[in-house]
C-alpha cells in the first residue's frame, strides 16, 4: 500500500498503540480520588506537560478535546460569546478548514460582521496571502482574528506571526486564533512566537488517534466554556477525560518532537521529487506551495482526467490520494480557485499529502500509475 493522504489522517505509531493499551489497562476515572483514579490522572498530566512542551508554554493552558472542530468551534464561539457585544467584528482567511468557516458564518448570520481576507497575485503571478491585508481589517470593534497556518489542501503557510505580532500592537484586547492542525509537529508553533492567544490542534494528524485534540489557552485569556457538567478539564471542559487517547496524543508528541528537523528534510526531498516529476511530464501541472510552503501538502493537476476518477483509479493499485479536503466527502471546494486555480485544472486536482513514513520509491510508483491511467482512461 502507497498512502499518500496524510493531511486526511495519520497512521498511528507503535508508541501510541503501546501507550493506548497501556492506558487501557490502567481503567481508572482521572477525578476519581483513590489510587486507580490518581493513577489515571497522573498518565493525564503527563501527556498536558508534554504538549505543552510543544508550545513552549505551562501545563495550566493546554485543554483536551475531542479533537481540532471542537478546538476550533470553543476558541470561536468563546471569542464572541465573550467579546461580541462590544466587539463584533471578526478576521478570518478565506481559505480556513469548515470548523473554522461555519462557526464564522453562523456568528454572521447571528450579526457579527466577519471580514474574509483573500489571497492574491504577487509580482511573479503567484497567490499568497499578505500580512497588511489582515492588519487593514482589524479596528477597534475586531474581537478576533483567527487565521491557519498551513493550508489543508496546498501547504500554503500563512503569514500568521507577522499578522497576530502587528495586530497586537495595535489592538492588545483583540485576540488571536491559529489552527495549527496541519502545522503542528511538522512546523514551528511556540506560542510566544505566533504572538497567538488560542491555537488548535489534532491528534490523528500527528500519528496519534481519531477523536482527541487541544487547545492552548493563553493565561489571562478568558472566554466561557461550551460543554457543563461535572467540571473536568479545570471546569473548561466539562466530561470524562478519555485517558487511552491522551495517552497516544502524548506518545506521539514524544516520539515525534525528537526528530522534527529531520524529519522536514526527508518530506521536502519527497516534495521536491514530485515537483521535479510533474515538470517533466506535459500532462502534470504542480501547483505546490511556494518555497516558504509546507512540503508535507501537495496539489497536482492531472491534464484531462477528473480527480475523482483517478482517485478510484489508483485505489485499485492500492495507491491512496485524495481529491481534496477529507472534510468535504467530494463536494467542490472553494480554496483552489481562492489561490487563483481555475475550475478544469480543480477538477483535476489531486492532493498527495506526505509523512515521513514515505519514500521517493512510492512516488516512482505512482507516476507509473499514472502513465498507465493516461491510456487506460476516458479524457474529459
Amino acid at each position: 500500500m502507497i498512502y499518500f493522504d496524510n493531511a486526511a489522517t495519520t497512521a498511528p505509531l507503535e508508541s501510541v498503540k503501546i501507550a493506548v493499551n497501556d492506558a487501557m489497562e490502567n481503567f481508572g476515572n482521572p477525578s476519581s480520588l483513590h489510587g486507580v483514579g490518581l493513577d489515571a490522572q497522573k498518565i493525564v498530566s503527563a501527556s498536558r506537560a508534554i504538549i505543552a512542551k510543544e508550545f513552549g508554554v505551562t501545563s495550566q493552558e493546554i485543554y483536551f478535546t475531542s479533537g481540532a472542530s471542537e478546538s476550533n468551534n470553543t476558541a470561536i464561539f468563546g471569542t464572541a460569546h465573550s467579546l461580541g457585544k462590544r466587539k463584533p467584528r471578526i478576521v478570518v482567511s478565506s481559505v480556513e478548514h469548515p470548523s473554522v468557516a461555519e462557526p464564522c458564518r453562523v456568528l454572521e448570520e447571528q450579526g457579527f460582521e466577519v471580514i474574509r481576507v483573500h489571497p492574491r497575485a504577487d509580482e511573479n503571478g503567484v497567490f499568497r496571502f499578505f500580512a497588511e491585508d489582515f492588519v487593514n481589517a482589524v479596528n477597534e470593534k475586531t474581537c478576533l482574528v483567527t487565521m491557519m497556518m498551513c493550508n489543508n489542501e496546498t501547504g500554503a503557510v500563512l503569514p500568521v506571526s507577522e499578522v497576530f505580532r502587528r495586530v497586537k500592537k495595535l489592538y492588545p484586547d483583540t485576540l488571536t486564533h491559529c489552527d495549527a492542525v496541519q502545522a503542528f509537529m511538522k512546523l514551528p508553533c511556540k506560542a510566544k512566537k505566533l504572538y497567538a492567544d488560542m491555537i488548535s490542534v489534532s491528534g490523528h494528524k500527528v500519528h496519534a488517534l481519531k477523536g482527541i485534540g487541544a487547545l492552548y489557552v493563553r493565561k489571562g485569556v478568558h472566554i466561557p466554556s461550551l460543554i457543563f457538567g461535572g467540571g473536568q478539564e479545570r471546569g473548561f471542559r466539562s466530561g470524562t477525560e478519555s485517558v487511552p487517547l491522551i495517552a497516544g496524543f502524548g506518545a506521539a508528541v514524544d516520539e515525534l518532537s525528537k526528530n522534527t528537523d529531520e524529519r522536514y528534510a526527508h518530506v521536502k526531498q519527497l516534495s521536491d521529487y514530485l515537483k521535479a516529476g510533474c515538470e517533466r511530464r506535459s500532462d502534470l501541472l504542480s501547483y505546490n506551495s511556494p518555497d516558504d510552503g509546507s512540503p508535507f501538502v501537495n496539489s497536482i493537476s492531472v491534464k484531462g482526467k477528473r480527480s475523482e476518477v483517478l482517485l478510484h483509479y489508483l485505489e485499485k493499485q492500492e495507491i491512496y490520494v485524495s481529491s481534496g479536503s477529507a472534510c468535504s466527502k467530494g463536494k467542490k471546494s472553494s480554496v483552489l480557485s481562492e489561490f487563483g486555480i481555475d475550475d478544469i485544472q480543480a477538477d483535476s486536482t489531486l492532493r498527495i499529502s506526505f509523512s515521513s513514513s514515505n519514500e521517493v520509491e512510492e512516488i516512482d510508483r505512482f507516476f507509473a500509475a499514472l502513465e498507465m491511467s493516461s491510456k487506460e482512461l476516458v479524457s474529459i
